[in-house]
């Protein structure tokens, strides 16, 4: 028999060159036109969430299957070699003549990480390099960064809504997941309508995993950018900015779309969670009747673990994501999904590429399970009540409330 898949993750793929810097410094004086900054070592690493999310969950004990696309030049010998050396090649589709995606990854220590992408082959992906056959062996679809991708987000998204009309048309018993990268506004991914696309391709959604500023740019570009604006004033990162009400509202607006869950990933401060009633959560096919009676009409706040030594957060939403669709198939209960996403994303920042800090499973509960201390969220919205001193606040939509 063909084996079972646990999850399919398709879209975006490229090959991470991320220089380590020798030290530390001001963002003006290492990056100065001209000067010569003296470097460490040069980590090759494969990158986006087709790699990121993908491995992640191999390292997590699922079986994934990657379905990403890369041209046939030397970066893609590199790319397809790192995951050969994890068996992990076979659904990846080669095209002669096109440029196989890369990034730069510039991390110095105590600023935000920036990065030097091309995005290759990622921008002519489509519903053709997506395998329904193979998709139809797994019990979750999950694709990433559309934003990065031209061919999906053209026309008002209608490629990409096709992809997941295709997935869950085929294979009704496939659950699909979707999750999000923030376009540059002054790019062209920057300029489209991405509330329009969200309609188009929402419906065909289950699980809808972006994070708070995805969400409010795609929802509320005027006001996002007005909040960056006023958090670049302040040297204050957006996150802060952005309350627990405000997160609520972005939810709500996006489950109304389509999708059973929405998860809002909120970097230092956890991640936010809303979903469905039972009723809508009985089309979910991996869960079990107690696994969908807690994460039936929920909103809850879990908040981020404290990393002493930060490495780089490359790939940390990837990371979570991987973590929390390890612990939905694992039929835990919504609270523990949203411990473990943490918990792995955590684990991911304490590396400088997106894959060196994640552990398996039971490494990664047994660091929790030792008294693993959180970051407060500093949630002070009405409604929103502490159920896990430090780790867990549950919303006034909340069923338990």
């Amino acid at each position: 028999m063909t084996p079972s898949i646990d999850v399919v993750v398709a879209g975006h793929i490229c090959l991470d060159l991320i220089p380590r810097f020798a030290s530390a410094g001001e963002f003006s004086e290492l990056f100065r036109p001209g000067k010569l900054t003296q470097m460490g070592g040069l980590t090759l690493s494969t990158g986006g969430p087709v790699s990121n999310t993908g491995i992640g969950l191999g390292i997590l004990g699922m079986r994934a299957e990657l379905m990403g696309k890369v041209g046939d030049d030397d970066l893609s010998g590199t790319l397809l070699g790192l995951l050969a050396q994890r068996g992990l090649e076979k659904s990846m589709v080669r095209v002669p003549g096109e440029q196989t995606s890369y990034t730069v990854v510039l991390a110095p220590p105590n600023i935000d990480r920036m990065f030097l992408h091309c995005p290759g082959a990622n921008n002519t992906y489509g519903p053709e390099d997506v395998n329904l056959d193979v998709v139809g062996r797994a019990k979750v679809f999950h694709l990433g960064y559309p934003p990065l991708m031209r061919n999906l987000y053209a026309n008002d998204g209608a490629r990409l809504a096709e992809i997941f009309r295709l997935v869950k048309q085929t294979h009704p018993h496939v659950v699909t997941s979707l999750d999000m990268s923030l376009p540059d506004p002054a790019s062209e991914s920057g300029r489209v309508e991405w509330r329009r696309v969200l309609e188009a391709t929402l419906p065909w959604v289950d699980l809808f995993l972006p994070s708070a500023e995805e969400s409010l740019f795609m929802l509320d570009r005027p006001r996002f950018l007005a909040m960056r604006d006023e958090a670049l004033g302040t040297h204050v990162e957006l996150l802060d900015f952005i309350g627990a009400d405000l997160v609520s509202r972005l939810a709500n607006e996006l489950r109304a779309m389509g999708p059973k869950i929405v998860n809002i990933k909120c970097g230092h401060r956890g991640i936010y969670t809303r979903t469905a009633d039972a009723a809508a959560l009985a089309g979910l096919a991996p869960m079990t009747d107690t696994q969908r009676a807690s994460w039936a009409d929920r909103e809850l706040w879990h908040a981020a673990f404290h990393v002493e030594n930060m490495g780089s957060a490359t790939g940390s939403g990837d990371s979570s994501i991987a973590g929390f669709l390890a612990a939905f198939l694992r039929g835990l209960p919504l609270e523990e999904a949203l411990k473990m996403s943490n918990a792995v994303g955590g684990c991911n920042v304490t590396a400088l590429d997106a894959l060196s800090g994640l552990k398996p499973w039971d490494e990664t509960a047994a660091l929790v399970a030792a008294g693993w201390p959180n970051k407060p969220p500093h949630i002070d919205a009405p409604g929103w009540k502490e159920r896990v001193a430090g780790r867990l606040w549950v919303g006034p939509a909340d069923c338990t409330v």
